[in-house]
């Protein structure tokens, strides 16, 4: 597994593998542009609303859950009726354990259709996904950046350029300690499809 490194102006940083681990091509060129094509012309998206400073927004992204059949999960106070696991997906998942270690029971998919689209600064703290969550995320399509940043210090923030078939893995306190986001671009971006695979736990 790589170690990931990153630049930060003129500062060489090595971020911890106990909490990230990056690798670049966990999936062939090739391979990562057909599951990319599949999931535009057939993920069932959808574009939810939040609520931001006591209003009710639509969320820049579309979403897509799949998981196990006949499951509701609960994140982040709402609930969501997953779509049951596609055979290119559940092939994935699969990989994704056998180099990691690690078991999860769905994906959470979005789709960044252009430059247009993020998603703001926040950490993975859900109840349902335990204490020390490990997530892991598939990048495919336009290589956008992944900021992330101290919660407790703004000023210690780092960027990495997340590459069409790329596998990054966080874990460990990192959802604690450190929040990230998918930034606007005023660049021109071509869609972008990042899939975050979970164990979500059941909460009573």
């Amino acid at each position: 597994m790589d170690q990931l490194s990153l630049f930060d102006s003129e500062e060489f940083f090595r971020f911890p593998e106990e909490l990230l681990e990056y690798t670049e091509h966990f999936l062939p060129d090739d391979e990562a542009s057909q599951l990319e094509e599949l999931l535009i012309r057939n993920a069932p998206w959808k574009q939810r609303t939040q609520k931001m400073y006591d209003k009710t927004v639509l969320t820049p992204r579309l979403t897509a859950w799949y998981g196990e059949e006949n499951r509701t999960y609960k994140m982040s106070g709402n609930d969501f009726t997953v779509n049951p696991w596609l055979p290119e997906l559940l092939t994935l998942k699969q990989k994704i354990e056998q180099t990691s270690g690690h078991k999860f029971n769905s994906v959470l998919l979005n789709l960044y259709r252009d430059g247009n689209d993020s998603v703001a600064w926040h950490r993975d703290k859900d109840s349902e996904l335990g204490k020390r969550p490990v997530i892991a995320s598939v990048s495919l399509g336009q290589v956008r950046n992944f900021d992330f940043r101290k919660a407790d210090d703004h000023r210690n923030k780092y960027s990495l350029p997340l590459q069409h078939g790329s596998l990054l893995i966080m874990k460990g306190d990192l959802q604690q300690n450190w929040e990230h986001r998918i930034a606007k671009s005023v660049k021109s971006m071509k869609p972008r499809i990042n899939l975050t695979f979970r164990l979500v736990h059941e909460v009573s």
